[in-house]
């Protein structure tokens, strides 16, 4: 799609994948609405995430697709699957255990306090609490 207004108005699913073919992705909990975690999907991971109904994305750091909870057993069942306007950002919704790999419900623990100069910012844990312990999983 070329024109901006039919991008934002057509219901085609067409995402924007950057020039390493990745897109960025959200991912919430459906029940709280908490951020868990962000990761990015290629196509592939994409395409698998839609047609299991289960969270793939792509791992920048071993350079393969991730199936999430393959090796934790967390894995995350999609409930729902959204973009935005310009179709470059992805956001699902999931029924999941904890997301983080530290052993947190979520990857989003630590506070950044505003108000400071930002070479002086601090940070303070906030939903800290492990769930489980990564030696036991990984």
């Amino acid at each position: 799609m070329t024109d901006k207004k039919d991008l934002e108005e057509n219901l085609a699913f067409t995402p924007k994948y950057d020039d390493e073919g990745l897109i960025p992705c959200i991912t919430s909990d459906t029940d709280t609405g908490k951020v868990l975690m962000f990761a990015f999907m290629n196509e592939e991971a994409v395409r698998k995430t839609i047609e299991t109904g289960e969270a793939h994305y792509w791992s920048r750091s071993r350079k393969e697709l991730w199936y999430k909870g393959a090796s934790s057993g967390h894995t995350q069942k999609v409930i729902e699957m959204r973009t935005d306007c310009d179709q470059d950002c992805i956001w699902i919704k999931v029924e999941a255990g904890p997301a983080c790999h530290t052993g947190r419900e979520t990857c989003f623990y630590r506070k950044i306090e505003l108000g400071e100069a930002s070479d002086d910012a601090k940070m303070h844990f906030i939903d800290a609490e492990k769930v489980f312990d990564p030696k036991d999983v990984y």
